[in-house]
Protein backbone atom coordinates (compact mmCIF):
# COMPACT_ATOMS: atom_id res chain seq x y z
CA UNK A 1 0.00 0.00 0.00
CA UNK A 2 1.57 3.38 -1.00
CA UNK A 3 1.82 6.14 1.62
CA UNK A 4 -1.21 8.40 1.94
CA UNK A 5 -2.56 10.90 4.45
CA UNK A 6 -4.21 7.99 6.30
CA UNK A 7 -1.06 5.83 6.19
CA UNK A 8 2.09 8.00 6.16
CA UNK A 9 5.42 6.45 5.32
CA UNK A 10 7.48 5.44 8.34
CA UNK A 11 10.41 7.75 9.07
CA UNK A 12 13.59 6.76 7.31
CA UNK A 13 15.71 7.47 10.42
CA UNK A 14 13.79 6.57 13.55
CA UNK A 15 14.65 8.71 16.54
CA UNK A 16 15.32 5.62 18.60
CA UNK A 17 18.23 4.80 16.26
CA UNK A 18 19.80 8.26 16.53
CA UNK A 19 22.38 7.18 19.09
CA UNK A 20 23.66 4.56 16.65
CA UNK A 21 24.68 7.20 14.12
CA UNK A 22 28.38 7.81 13.60
CA UNK A 23 30.00 10.84 15.21
CA UNK A 24 30.37 12.47 11.79
CA UNK A 25 26.72 11.79 10.88
CA UNK A 26 25.50 13.18 14.21
CA UNK A 27 27.88 16.20 13.93
CA UNK A 28 29.67 15.08 17.10
CA UNK A 29 33.33 15.87 17.30
CA UNK A 30 35.66 12.93 16.67
CA UNK A 31 37.96 12.09 19.62
CA UNK A 32 41.18 13.11 17.82
CA UNK A 33 39.71 16.49 16.83
CA UNK A 34 38.41 17.00 20.37
CA UNK A 35 41.81 16.23 21.92
CA UNK A 36 43.48 18.68 19.51
CA UNK A 37 40.89 21.34 20.42
CA UNK A 38 41.35 20.77 24.15
CA UNK A 39 45.12 20.99 23.77
CA UNK A 40 44.73 24.28 21.92
CA UNK A 41 42.60 25.54 24.81
CA UNK A 42 45.14 24.23 27.33
CA UNK A 43 47.94 26.16 25.64
CA UNK A 44 45.78 29.31 25.63
CA UNK A 45 44.78 28.86 29.28
CA UNK A 46 48.38 28.25 30.28
CA UNK A 47 49.32 31.50 28.51
CA UNK A 48 46.49 33.32 30.29
CA UNK A 49 47.66 31.94 33.63
CA UNK A 50 51.15 33.30 33.07
CA UNK A 51 49.88 36.66 31.87
CA UNK A 52 47.70 37.05 34.98
CA UNK A 53 50.49 35.95 37.34
CA UNK A 54 53.13 38.20 35.79
CA UNK A 55 50.71 41.11 35.50
CA UNK A 56 49.79 40.76 39.18
CA UNK A 57 53.43 41.27 40.08
CA UNK A 58 53.34 44.59 38.20
CA UNK A 59 50.08 45.90 39.75
CA UNK A 60 50.25 49.04 41.84
CA UNK A 61 46.95 48.77 43.74
CA UNK A 62 45.15 46.12 45.77
CA UNK A 63 42.10 46.04 43.42
CA UNK A 64 44.41 45.44 40.43
CA UNK A 65 46.23 42.66 42.27
CA UNK A 66 42.95 41.05 43.34
CA UNK A 67 41.58 41.09 39.80
CA UNK A 68 44.75 39.48 38.46
CA UNK A 69 44.79 36.92 41.28
CA UNK A 70 41.19 35.96 40.53
CA UNK A 71 41.82 35.64 36.80
CA UNK A 72 44.97 33.61 37.52
CA UNK A 73 42.97 31.25 39.73
CA UNK A 74 40.30 30.77 37.09
CA UNK A 75 42.83 30.14 34.32
CA UNK A 76 44.71 27.65 36.51
CA UNK A 77 41.45 25.85 37.30
CA UNK A 78 40.70 25.42 33.59
CA UNK A 79 44.26 24.22 32.92
CA UNK A 80 43.75 21.52 35.56
CA UNK A 81 40.38 20.51 34.12
CA UNK A 82 41.80 20.26 30.60
CA UNK A 83 44.85 18.32 31.77
CA UNK A 84 42.51 15.77 33.37
CA UNK A 85 40.06 15.61 30.45
CA UNK A 86 42.61 15.04 27.68
CA UNK A 87 43.95 11.70 29.04
CA UNK A 88 40.36 10.50 29.63
CA UNK A 89 39.92 10.87 25.87
CA UNK A 90 43.12 8.95 25.15
CA UNK A 91 45.23 12.02 24.44
CA UNK A 92 48.40 13.50 25.84
CA UNK A 93 48.21 17.03 27.32
CA UNK A 94 50.35 19.57 25.51
CA UNK A 95 53.23 21.09 27.44
CA UNK A 96 53.29 24.27 25.34
CA UNK A 97 52.36 27.79 26.35
CA UNK A 98 50.32 29.66 23.76
CA UNK A 99 51.86 32.58 21.89
CA UNK A 100 49.30 34.83 23.57
CA UNK A 101 51.66 35.13 26.56
CA UNK A 102 54.56 37.00 24.92
CA UNK A 103 52.16 39.15 22.89
CA UNK A 104 50.27 40.18 26.02
CA UNK A 105 53.38 40.83 28.07
CA UNK A 106 54.73 43.10 25.33
CA UNK A 107 51.90 45.51 26.21
CA UNK A 108 53.26 47.85 28.87
CA UNK A 109 50.10 49.46 30.26
CA UNK A 110 47.85 47.37 32.50
CA UNK A 111 44.60 48.73 31.03
CA UNK A 112 45.66 47.90 27.47
CA UNK A 113 46.91 44.48 28.58
CA UNK A 114 43.55 43.84 30.25
CA UNK A 115 41.75 44.75 27.01
CA UNK A 116 44.02 42.31 25.18
CA UNK A 117 43.38 39.66 27.84
CA UNK A 118 39.66 40.17 27.32
CA UNK A 119 40.08 39.59 23.58
CA UNK A 120 41.84 36.32 24.41
CA UNK A 121 39.08 35.33 26.84
CA UNK A 122 36.55 36.19 24.14
CA UNK A 123 38.36 34.00 21.62
CA UNK A 124 38.22 31.06 24.06
CA UNK A 125 34.52 31.68 24.80
CA UNK A 126 33.70 31.83 21.08
CA UNK A 127 35.58 28.63 20.31
CA UNK A 128 33.85 26.89 23.22
CA UNK A 129 30.47 28.05 21.93
CA UNK A 130 31.23 26.49 18.56
CA UNK A 131 32.46 23.19 20.02
CA UNK A 132 30.15 22.53 22.98
CA UNK A 133 27.14 21.40 20.88
CA UNK A 134 29.37 18.80 19.21
CA UNK A 135 30.66 17.22 22.45
CA UNK A 136 28.85 13.97 23.22
CA UNK A 137 30.44 13.36 26.64
CA UNK A 138 28.02 14.93 29.13
CA UNK A 139 30.61 15.43 31.89
CA UNK A 140 33.05 17.17 29.56
CA UNK A 141 30.29 19.22 27.96
CA UNK A 142 29.19 20.43 31.42
CA UNK A 143 32.79 21.39 32.27
CA UNK A 144 33.18 23.26 28.98
CA UNK A 145 29.90 25.13 29.53
CA UNK A 146 31.15 26.20 32.98
CA UNK A 147 34.45 27.28 31.42
CA UNK A 148 32.65 29.39 28.83
CA UNK A 149 30.41 30.99 31.45
CA UNK A 150 33.46 31.78 33.59
CA UNK A 151 35.25 33.40 30.66
CA UNK A 152 32.17 35.49 29.87
CA UNK A 153 31.95 36.55 33.54
CA UNK A 154 35.63 37.51 33.60
CA UNK A 155 35.22 39.59 30.45
CA UNK A 156 32.34 41.46 32.08
CA UNK A 157 34.30 41.91 35.31
CA UNK A 158 37.34 43.33 33.49
CA UNK A 159 35.08 45.67 31.49
CA UNK A 160 33.49 46.95 34.72
CA UNK A 161 36.95 47.39 36.26
CA UNK A 162 38.16 49.39 33.27
CA UNK A 163 34.98 51.49 33.18
CA UNK A 164 35.42 52.39 36.86
CA UNK A 165 38.94 53.65 36.16
CA UNK A 166 37.77 56.21 33.60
Amino acid sequence: MPPSSDHPAPPSSPVCAAAAGSDAYMNRVEPTELVAFLNQLLEAERAGTRVARESREQCATAPERQLMADIHGDEARWCKMLMEAIPRLGGEPSLKVGDFHPRAMAIAGLDERLRFLNRGQGWVAKRLGEMIPRVADEVLRTELVAMRENHDANIARVNRFLDERR
